[in-house]
């Protein structure tokens, strides 16, 4: 078995490598380009070297004497074309507007971009060729293979259901200004929107709670206007029992409005349009009271339901896991826990964790969890789960910078519950069997030769293969010893060898 693993992806790779020397002699594109040229007067490329969000240049100022606070990031008016690689340019000179997008990587020479185009635009297949207005550009970064969320992405593709949204996305060079940039993976916009998170949002002047929903639970929310954020107290911050293999786990209390911590601070940024206080007060009551519904059922053996309004729970005549099940879509809970264990990503207690609910007349009234995000940290490259081993998406986690711990009491709270563990158990078994997890592996290893020539080209415009002081923080010793891109992809699939493996072992069945 294990020959004729290695003789498959053997011959994935060597296709890979046919199939790159095929396109370039026919005279196409490697990789789709991406082609951003500004239109304002005396702009040139400032607008992607400069600028670094408020939050992370006042923290750096903190540390840094005579630093200069750099600007935020700003729009600039440009057009934007796409060639894919068979030459064609499917959009020519768009006019859009592009910025920095970000939070701590737009401290980084490389920076990730927001396009927004004034009319909705195809690129290439992504989300089977549906038009939108906005599209990101991951940099990668920090990501020396550069293949994690696009390996994440994938993943979460085959693991979530169908009508659950994720980002599609695809490896791109991009220009500007006719000067190379590097590799990037063309990404979707987190949003609220027919074809992405699929909740109405309420239209001009519509003011009432019966509409859809889309959230973020993150520690960031305190950057946002009151509108757009809120915190709830986790049924009076009742303690969990971490999922960590120990079932006399020491019980743990969310630290969500910790006053000793700023960081500890998780509340919630609402990603979609609400138009009034109404409507931020029905969802803060909403999510609210979900999580009261799960844990009673959890820890108390008890079934709650909501009012009609969502501002209160009362006794139900249902059995604890039936109210949990009317409120939550617990399917959903199932494939994130899968996804989130299996990619150990460092930011799941506090950021990058979202869900959604469609309170509309007909909205099915439950609590989604979708559109996963973020994983350029995950797989192996901190210093969390390094070697694959280890209970991570509902245990208790040390923070990014080791101060404090933590944990994402979402994906706890039903972990207490055998039928909970069950549905995940039966979907990994299915997901396990049917090969999607070796095939994740095998696409990382495929992936890097394929590209290899884009990603030698990439890193001969960037330093930070070669200079890692930028980025030494945000490695393990595993992830900061790779010398080359291929280098990098590998470890990243050994890393994940590791971790199916031990997944395997816990969830098999």
């Amino acid at each position: 078995m294990k020959h004729t693993k290695a003789f498959l992806a053997a011959l994935l790779i060597a296709m890979a490598l046919l199939c790159c020397a095929g396109a370039q002699a026919a005279g196409k594109r490697l990789l789709p380009l991406i082609s951003i040229k500004t239109v304002t007067k005396g702009e040139g490329t400032r607008f992607v070297t400069e600028p670094v969000k408020g939050n992370v240049s006042a923290a750096i100022a903190s540390w840094t004497p005579n630093y200069k606070i750099p600007p935020e990031p700003y729009y600039v008016e440009c057009t934007v074309s796409y060639t894919g690689t068979d030459g064609k340019t499917t959009v020519s000179k768009q006019p859009a507007q592009v910025k920095v997008r970000g939070n701590w990587t737009t401290s980084y020479e490389k920076k990730p971009l927001r396009i927004k185009f004034t009319e909705k635009q195809s690129l290439g297949d992504l989300n089977e060729g549906q038009p939108f207005k906005n599209w990101l550009l991951l940099a990668e970064y920090k990501d020396l293979s550069m293949l994690r969320n696009k390996t994440a992405f994938e993943l979460a593709h085959k693991i979530l259901r169908e009508d659950l949204y994720c980002s599609d996305c695809e490896l791109v060079e991009v220009e500007i200004n006719g000067k190379y940039w590097g590799v990037y993976l063309l990404a979707e916009q987190q949003e609220a929107a027919k074809g992405r998170v699929n909740v109405p949002e309420p239209k001009e002047g519509e003011n009432g709670p019966n509409v859809g929903y889309f959230v973020e639970y993150d520690a960031y929310y305190t950057l946002e206007d009151r509108l757009h954020s809120f915190t709830i107290n986790y049924n009076n911050f009742a303690p969990l029992i971490p999922f960590n293999g120990y079932p006399n786990a020491n019980p743990f209390t969310p630290l969500c409005t910790d006053p000793q911590h700023k960081q500890d601070l998780v509340g919630f940024t609402i990603k979609s349009n609400v138009r009034s206080e109404t409507q931020r007060i029905t969802i803060r009551n909403f999510i609210s009271n979900a999580y009261v519904i799960m844990y009673s059922a959890a820890y108390d053996d008890k079934a709650l339901e909501m009012t009609d309004d969502y501002r209160n729970t009362v006794s139900s005549s249902m059995t604890p896991r039936e109210a949990v099940e009317a409120i939550v879509d617990v399917q959903s809970l199932a494939d994130m826990y899968i996804l989130s264990e299996l990619t150990c990503d460092p930011d799941i207690y506090y950021s990058s964790f979202f869900m959604s609910a469609d309170l509309s007349p007909d909205g099915d009234k439950k609590l989604r969890f979708e559109a996963p995000w973020d994983f350029d940290s995950a797989m192996g490259n901190r210093y969390v789960v390094e070697y694959g081993r280890g209970y991570h998406a509902a245990n208790v986690v040390d923070d990014v910078d080791h101060v404090y711990k933590a944990i994402n009491p979402w994906l706890t709270v039903l972990m207490k519950q055998e039928w909970f563990t069950d549905i995940i158990a039966r979907k990994w078994t299915d997901l396990y069997d049917r090969g999607v997890f070796t095939e994740a592996i095998e696409s990382v290893r495929s992936d890097s030769q394929k590209y290899k020539s884009a990603f030698t080209k990439n890193y001969k415009r960037w330093s930070n293969m070669r200079d890692k002081s930028p980025i030494d923080y945000e490695l393990n010793r595993q992830a900061y010893a790779c010398k080359n891109e291929e280098e990098s992809a590998e470890q990243l699939a050994t890393w994940l060898e590791r971790r199916i493996k031990f997944m395997n072992e816990v969830w098999h069945k």
